[in-house]
């Protein structure tokens, strides 16, 4: 498929607008990737949807971790809402044209979320943390309070970082093409179409990910270390068991979703390939999003209990 490319000359931006080209390289499958994208939303929707209503109503799931794991749903509902709907749109239309400002705005709301994702996940470690290392002490560490504040930090700390970061991004001249190879706009295939030196925005884009994910994914290593400690001195094999299993589900969202963007955005833009991108991308856009709702769910026998329970009443 052929799409306008535009290119310029010396330094001076003629980028309007930009082409995201997707998947187009894979025509004959447009077809079988409408429908597997819809289907991957619809099962994120629904499952993250079912999270929330049913920590909202069953009042044995009223407590700190379930309240973190609503609005962690409630995050993933908007953090795929950010790039699902415009791939679809994509393919449904073969028009694949998107604005500065829309692909900036994309942009800015996507790294907000992903912030918000990465500061949740370190909340939520932080309250396993407290559950299974001070247990007396849980209830009143993990108050209504400090649990609804610990929640708006999470979602407000990432807008003056990511508006800034976006700005900064969208400061630079595109005169080298107007074609993204992406499914959306992201900060390395918008990097690539920068003229001239960008290796102080490259820097910018280290430094944010250092704050925003590295910082946090300390703090939940540095939570699980301990929480490992103190599971292992447990006295009973059924105390250690139950401990655990409450934890690695947690855990392995964590590898997921930081494993993957970490590699993305930590990686000199010179070693960045448009399939890799791509294939790193699915994982922490919509793949994890997807078995979230499942990992939650099948690994945890209250949430279980609370989905039998609210089946039978209807």
């Amino acid at each position: 498929m052929n799409h306008e490319e535009i290119k310029a000359e010396d330094n001076v931006s003629t980028v309007i607008q930009f082409v995201l080209l997707g998947f187009s390289d894979l025509s004959t499958l447009q077809g079988f990737l409408s429908g597997v994208f819809s289907i991957i939303y619809m099962i994120i929707l629904i499952g993250n949807c079912l999270i929330i209503m049913i920590t909202k109503i069953d009042p044995v799931l009223k407590k700190p971790m379930y309240f973190f794991l609503a609005n962690f749903s409630f995050l993933e509902i908007c953090y795929v809402t950010v790039t699902v709907p415009r791939i679809l749109f994509n393919i449904w239309t073969q028009d694949r044209h998107i604005s500065i400002l829309a692909c900036a705005v994309q942009m800015c709301f996507f790294l907000m979320l992903g912030t918000t994702e990465s500061f949740l996940l370190a909340v939520m470690s932080y309250d396993r943390y407290v559950a299974i290392c001070n247990p007396l002490h849980y209830p009143l560490v993990m108050n209504p309070t400090k649990c609804t504040q610990l929640a708006a930090v999470s979602w407000l700390t990432g807008i003056p970082i990511q508006v800034g970061q976006t700005c900064q991004i969208f400061s630079l001249h595109f005169c080298n093409s107007n074609q993204i190879n992406h499914f959306f706009c992201d900060i390395p295939p918008i990097l690539k179409l920068g003229c001239g030196d960008t290796s102080v925005h490259e820097l910018s884009v280290y430094v944010v990910v250092m704050m925003v994910a590295a910082v946090p994914f300390i703090l939940v290593l540095t939570s699980y270390s301990r929480i490992i400690v103190t599971i292992l001195r447990l006295p009973t094999t059924k105390g250690r068991t139950k401990a655990f299993s409450t934890c690695s589900s947690h855990l392995l969202v964590v590898v997921l979703f930081y494993g993957s963007a970490t590699v993305t955005y930590l990686r000199p833009k010179s070693t960045h390939s448009p399939g890799t991108d791509k294939l790193l991308s699915l994982f922490y856009t919509i793949v994890t999003p997807m078995f979230n709702p499942m990992i939650y769910s099948l690994r945890n026998k209250e949430v279980i209990a609370a989905l039998r329970k609210m089946i039978l009443l209807k």
